[in-house]
């Protein structure tokens, strides 16, 4: 199975985590394994590491590219939001650290029926988890014009979005859109020519939004940080990789919410809401790539690593 994946920020993230040798860690999102590999060489034989993926693709790869630390390691096939109760049936109820990298891997981009790349025709599919019943190409023939505007504005920040819906509804009357490449095709009618010179291709900021909602991926990212920072030990480290403005908006604005001791309006004389500080944020400033590191590795341009530690 080729799965070339090469991981964004690993030397920072794995400075950042502080890893203790007997500690437990987390990596949320196994992908091609390779900032875990890094994790587990650094732990002895009281530490452990627990991987997950949705994708069951990365998990028999995890599975071969570990198989000299497996005595240190769990293998969850499960979505990072389902955290909390697929620790607690293994018996973790505390981790030292957790690593959480949003962005889609090499190996999903690069598969081309796996449907999430605007470079290669294939059908409509985008699901990082295959047990999904919903597809892109569910939603681009069933969502309604409205709707479609919507995804694309908001989950793609697309000035065009109102167009692009226009005509995806336009032709799927005419027939069923199925592949990558009417899709692309589509788009590249809906955005005026001069729009579309010296900037990203017209059809990044479309099959990103539908890759979005097929994999609902906004809506858990919270969730999987107060669980997280729930469950840290003191002085554990949580550290995020994003890779566009949504994610990262999010992962700031909820640092900032566990970061604070009081959450009630500022007219209340005495402090009501009883929220204690469960977080420090390490990072006032994302960590970006080196320019060198974005030159071995284009697709790492947009990340940006945010960390925090429990208090």
């Amino acid at each position: 199975m080729n799965f070339n994946h090469i991981s964004v920020l690993l030397d920072e993230c794995i400075e950042n985590l502080n890893i203790k040798p007997n500690g437990v860690y987390v990596d949320a999102t196994l992908g091609g394994a390779g900032h875990s590999l890094e994790i587990v060489k650094r732990l002895n034989e009281d530490g452990l590491l627990i991987g997950f993926d949705q994708d069951i693709n990365a998990i028999k790869v995890a599975s071969e590219k570990l198989k000299n630390y497996e005595q240190k390691i769990k293998l969850i096939h499960s979505n990072f939001v389902n955290l909390k109760s697929e620790l607690d049936k293994i018996g973790i109820h505390k981790i030292d650290g957790i690593l959480i990298d949003l962005g889609v891997s090499s190996h999903q981009l690069d598969e081309k029926e796996r449907g999430f790349s605007y470079m290669q025709d294939a059908t409509l599919d985008m699901r990082m988890d295959i047990r999904n019943p919903i597809t892109a190409k569910d939603i681009v023939n069933s969502y309604s014009e409205e709707e479609l505007e919507k995804i694309i504005r908001i989950y793609g920040e697309e000035n065009w979005s109102k167009r692009i819906a226009k005509f995806i509804v336009q032709e799927r009357q005419k027939k069923q859109i199925n592949t990558t490449g009417e899709l692309v095709d589509i788009i590249k009618m809906a955005i005026p020519k001069k729009a579309r010179i010296d900037g990203p291709h017209p059809a990044k900021r479309t099959f990103q939004a539908l890759r979005i909602e097929v994999n609902n991926e906004l809506d858990i990212i919270d969730k999987v940080i107060v669980d997280s920072a729930n469950m840290l030990n003191k002085g554990g480290r949580i550290c995020i990789i994003t890779f566009h403005s949504l994610e990262d908006r999010i992962v700031k604005n909820t640092y900032k919410n566990l970061e604070k001791s009081c959450i009630c309006p500022k007219e209340f004389p005495v402090c009501q809401c009883n929220q204690a500080q469960v977080l420090k944020i390490i990072t006032k400033k994302p960590i970006i790539p080196s320019q060198e590191e974005i030159t071995q590795n284009p697709r790492s341009r947009s990340a940006k690593l945010r960390v925090a530690e429990k208090v």
